[in-house]
């Protein structure tokens, strides 16, 4: 073997493994995603509950139903690095499938319950939580998001790319979640978090058309729904 040769073996094995830490990067930010998420859910609908605030309590759900998509897209990392040309399997469109579903019930029930609050003019006893909740929730996602933007370019992935843009949903909804829990703090309008509640289900039920597009094999507006 010449010295060229070796070189060129050198840095195969360095570039896989530059891969291979990539896809370990990937694989943590999925799970980070998911167990803030969990944690965001628990203590976002214990204080909706507890404060009678709907947009925080509404929140908290999607937070529970982003934990499902997120054990899917951490199954489709690992898929990936072991099959980088292989298609979603039975595991993932599952779990979309549900996800999906689990983000259409949350839409209707939001609605409904937000539509009766308006009526009976039901008002929360206060929205603070919600407040600081969702700028904690803010700097968590963009943090979240750009990591995951930087390792789908690094690694061409167009499937964690599309993670990372429909991960900025999340960011959305934590923007309503402030919005609405601030305007309710400085008017004391009850309507405002109603309509916050209705917002964060308008965007829900985008999250599960897009999930279905996705079990599909479809395109969807947040980026590629396809496999790498």
């Amino acid at each position: 073997m010449t010295c060229q040769e070796g070189q060129v073996l050198q840095d195969a094995a360095a570039g896989q493994e530059n891969i291979s830490k990539l896809y370990r990067l990937a694989s943590l930010l999925a799970v980070v995603t998911i167990l803030y998420n969990i944690l965001e859910g628990v203590v976002s609908v214990y204080f909706g509950v507890d404060d009678d605030a709907l947009s925080l309590f509404g929140f908290g759900l999607d937070s529970f139903v982003e934990v499902v998509s997120g054990i899917g897209v951490w199954h489709m990392i690992h898929r990936l690095q072991r099959y980088p040309e292989s298609d979603p399997d039975r595991f993932e469109r599952t779990a979309l499938r549900i996800t999906g579903s689990a983000f259409y019930v949350l839409s209707i029930g939001l609605v409904v319950t937000g539509l009766l609050n308006l009526v009976h003019g039901q008002r929360p006893e206060t929205t603070f939580w919600g407040i600081a909740i969702a700028l904690i929730s803010i700097s968590a996602m963009w943090i979240l998001i750009r990591y995951k933007m930087k390792v789908g370019r690094q690694l061409r992935s167009e499937a964690i790319l599309a993670d990372a843009n429909c991960s900025r949903v999340c960011l959305w909804l934590s923007w309503v979640l402030l919005f609405a829990s601030a305007g309710y703090e400085l008017t004391g309008i009850g309507g405002i978090d109603a309509a916050g509640a209705i917002a964060i289900a308008v965007l829900s039920f985008r999250e599960g058309r897009e999930a279905f597009e996705k079990a599909r094999g479809e395109n969807c507006s947040c980026g590629s729904c396809g496999a790498d």
